[in-house]
């Protein structure tokens, strides 16, 4: 089954758990959505031990093998789904905070691969360079996620802007760092790259760099078509033109793809809806790329919830996943602390913004496609598990604490910092 096939299945299932989360869970969608396939997936398994002569599992993680998780989230979805984070941003507000959400998104990515990586490698046995492949792909906070719990909690400004800046650019930064790391680990696999300074260097700064310029003007020549036009069904042909023509020019070029569409996002969310376009057609367009980001989010976190199916489940990679939780969390709270701790010299932030940016940290779907697209073996197995395992604590436990933990360390939203 292609996911053609699969569109109308998952449409139906998404209207379901919908529902049922709706009148009976009564939690933020995108987590009632995980929940409620997490339990689908649950009862296929049951039914498939007491009843095997049905074939349910068999027939269910057919379905999903069939799919393509890592080419219909990097491919198709991301790119749709990071725009619609980014129109949303206020680009004053981040760049107020821009040295946080920088230092947050470069050197606490770097820490928390080589943190989590180490970890891994201790307690899973794994060859160190693939650990730190697995550092890689966890340590980037997910946009999808971390945005939409936003959306259902009270943060203050300043703190809102830099949880929502940071997810938006450390997956990019940390794409970059996994692909090195893929290709110093695999080589054999058809990943290899030139191990030295040099090269790496420049690959980071074509991907990362390359990726903001070529977002920056694919954004600016949107903004004059859009200024010259007032048609608001036409001006949203032309953004989704821009997300998917930039993001396809970005791969195509060897640049990162999410910065180019994130910078893109940024450009039209700000100057193009407030100088470029009708009041009629910004509130349309809005609206449309809204209902986009919840109908895609929906249907993100229920394939999620279905590719546990999938899932080798052996005793030793369930433990390795579960020890890798503390060291996820660890690693994001050195991350945090260091950065804010180095500008709390210059600037004030604002209380609690170490354990609320900690905790809000979410892991989603992309650690889960970029760890589906490693060379088949046993390491990716493991790998893959782990990373399971640790987006569903993330979006579960913490996803459903976080304004707990706003509201024990932060308070009610008082004026931004």
């Amino acid at each position: 089954m292609n996911l053609l096939d699969f569109i109308p299945i998952a449409f139906v299932m998404i209207a379901v758990f919908g529902v049922l989360n709706y009148h009976v869970l009564k939690i933020p969608g995108t987590v009632g959505m995980l929940i409620i396939a997490l339990a689908a997936s649950a009862l296929v398994t049951v039914v498939d031990r007491v009843l095997p002569g049905l074939s349910l599992g068999v027939a269910v993680r057919g379905a999903i093998a069939g799919i393509d998780f890592h080419k219909t989230l990097m491919e198709g979805m991301l790119s749709f789904l990071l725009f619609a984070g980014a129109l949303h941003v206020d680009l004053g507000a981040l760049m107020k905070r821009k040295a946080a959400i920088a230092l947050m998104a470069s050197v606490g990515v770097v820490m928390s691969t080589v943190i989590i990586g180490y970890g891994f490698h201790l307690v899973s046995g794994v060859a160190i360079m693939t650990a730190f492949v697995f550092g890689a792909l966890i340590s980037p906070t997910d946009p999808v996620a971390v945005m939409g719990v936003l959306k259902t909690v009270k943060v203050p400004k300043s703190l809102e802007t830099k949880i929502a800046g940071e997810s938006l650019f450390n997956d990019g930064i940390g794409i970059v760092i996994f692909s090195v790391l893929v290709g110093i680990a695999f080589p054999a696999a058809g990943h290899a790259i030139k191990v030295n300074a040099g090269a790496i260097i420049l690959f980071l700064l074509q991907e990362a760099l390359g990726g903001a310029v070529l977002g920056g003007i694919a954004g600016y020549i949107a903004y004059l078509v859009l200024k010259s036009i007032d048609e608001y069904v036409l001006e949203i042909i032309i953004t989704l033109a821009l997300v998917t023509g930039t993001y396809a020019l970005a791969t195509q070029l060897h640049m990162s793809g999410p910065i180019a569409v994130v910078v893109a996002g940024l450009f039209i969310g700000n100057r193009g809806v407030k100088y470029a376009m009708s009041e009629k057609t910004r509130e349309h367009l809005l609206n449309f790329w809204h209902l986009i980001d919840e109908i895609l989010n929906a249907l993100l976190f229920t394939l999620i919830g279905f590719e546990t199916l999938a899932l080798d489940f052996q005793a030793n990679y369930l433990i390795a996943g579960l020890v890798a939780i503390p060291i996820m969390v660890g690693a994001r709270l050195l991350s945090v602390t260091v950065p804010i701790r180095i500008l709390s010299l210059r600037q004030e932030f604002t209380k609690g913004a170490i354990p609320v940016m900690t905790w809000g940290g979410l892991r989603g779907g992309i650690s889960v496609a970029l760890a589906l697209s490693l060379p088949h073996g046993p390491e990716r197995d493991l790998i893959l598990t782990a990373t399971t395992i640790i987006v569903i604590f993330s979006i579960v436990v913490q996803g459903l604490t976080v304004g707990w933990v706003i509201r024990k360390t932060v308070g009610e939203p008082k004026t931004p910092e």
